[in-house]
């Protein structure tokens, strides 16, 4: 049995999701919005291409193919995948993740001002922490949670980590100080 260097991922794009690819971009719409993202490499090509009816409901699917494919290419080939995998799921259902609150020693109010998450009366500071906001992600804080959607797996989760990031005790035993801002679900 001979190995092949040929390999080919096809990723099924679901009804009412379009794909445009020019030149290296590749482009998603749907019901939540678009998503645009660059995949260069030289031995990797992208097309859309039409499915058989028996390889499930999708019409249409992205096809990630390399014919001398060694093992980076095989690598990229599977990143790649996932990366339009979650664009697709970005553009029809969308991302959210949920914070929550953690106070023992000082009680934190969490709001949302121009662009950033501030955090003021953490651990009784008198300054307020600041947390940016990645454009393209929505922020909301009810009670004690703080949560964030958008449609870009990335920016969400990059708005999550610089919330949670902000919240970092220095300075103190964290077993005792366990005040901040926790991913708690991520979804």
């Amino acid at each position: 049995m001979a190995i092949t260097p040929e390999i080919e991922h096809i990723v099924p794009i679901p009804e009412g999701v379009t794909v445009g690819i020019d030149g290296n971009d590749v482009t998603i719409e749907g019901p939540g919005g678009t998503l645009t993202r660059e995949f260069r490499n030289p031995n990797i090509t992208i097309s859309v291409k039409d499915l058989a009816e028996d390889e499930g409901s999708a019409s249409k699917g992205v096809s990630l193919y390399s014919k001398f494919a060694k093992s980076r290419q095989r690598a990229l080939i599977g990143t790649w995948r996932s990366h339009i995998t979650n664009m697709v799921h970005g553009v029809t259902e969308g991302y959210e993740y949920e914070l929550k609150i953690v106070h023992s020693h000082f009680p934190m109010k969490v709001a949302v001002k121009d662009g950033e998450v501030v955090i003021d009366n953490f651990m009784g500071e008198r300054f307020a922490r600041r947390a940016n906001i990645v454009e393209g992600t929505e922020i909301q804080v009810k009670g004690d949670a703080v949560i964030v959607t958008g449609i870009d797996k990335e920016k969400v989760g990059q708005s999550a980590a610089n919330i949670e990031h902000a919240t970092k005790v220095k300075g103190y035993d964290p077993r005792v100080f366990q005040d901040g801002i926790y991913i708690v679900r991520k979804g």
